[in-house]
């Protein structure tokens, strides 16, 4: 029989909770405790040890939450991940062209990637569990999808030539991710680009393939 004091946890991958927890809720913790640790050290470093001495919780608590570290990364992934997807849709909704709005969107991923190197990292290259790269590749598909909406609008208007829109969208996906594994992983060494100006090149070449056309994108003052 359920009590008031039975706490049902949510889930930012709309997993079902494992179980109910008496008491407080320290799902919100735990989270902002392992999405913290793993912004600063990656996902293979952190600890449970550690993500529980954060949150301030004992060690079997937060194994009652979540029975293995890979069920705690997979929600840290969907968790991030979400919140940098809605960010770029907001802005793909914007005013303007079709390219105006691919170009601000790409960007708009690259520059907070760039911001927050270690768990860009994390999201996009680091080596990581089969479960936790199912994970990422649901964050690849969902931003590839929000590349797939603009170039789609860019079609019907006539200002992109015909395509596979989600072809050229997961060529974006691919070319930030992959273009941007360097910058996120070292410092970018003497006599090479600066990130920005890496980033920068990156979706001159998505926007040039997209649209056919000589464009070159120029990041907001």
């Amino acid at each position: 029989m359920n009590t008031e004091n039975d706490l049902t946890l949510p889930s930012p991958s709309g997993r079902k909770p494992r179980l109910r927890i008496r008491g407080p809720d320290k799902y919100p913790l735990i989270l902002k405790a392992a999405r913290d640790l793993v912004a600063a050290h990656g996902f293979r470093d952190v600890q449970m040890s550690s993500i529980a001495d954060a949150a301030g919780i004992a060690i079997g608590t937060l194994y009652r939450y979540f029975p293995a570290k890979s069920d705690l990364m997979i929600e840290v992934v969907s968790l991030t991940a979400q919140r940098e997807v809605d960010v770029v849709a907001s802005v793909a909704r914007e005013q303007g062209t079709a390219a105006q709005r691919l170009g601000a969107a790409a960007w708009t991923f690259a520059n907070r990637a760039l911001r927050g190197r270690r768990m860009a990292y994390a999201l996009v290259a680091e080596p990581v569990e089969p479960e936790i790269e199912a994970a990422r590749l649901k964050y690849h598909r969902a931003l590839a999808g929000v590349f797939t909406a603009i170039i789609e609008d860019g079609v019907r208007s006539g200002e992109f030539p015909r395509q596979n829109e989600r072809g050229s969208a997961a060529c974006i996906v691919g070319c930030l991710f992959e273009g941007l594994v360097n910058p996120l992983s070292t410092d970018s060494s003497s006599g090479e680009p600066g990130p920005t100006e890496h980033a920068i090149e990156i979706i001159s070449f998505c926007l040039r393939g997209v649209s056919g056309g000589p464009l070159v994108f120029a990041a907001p003052q």
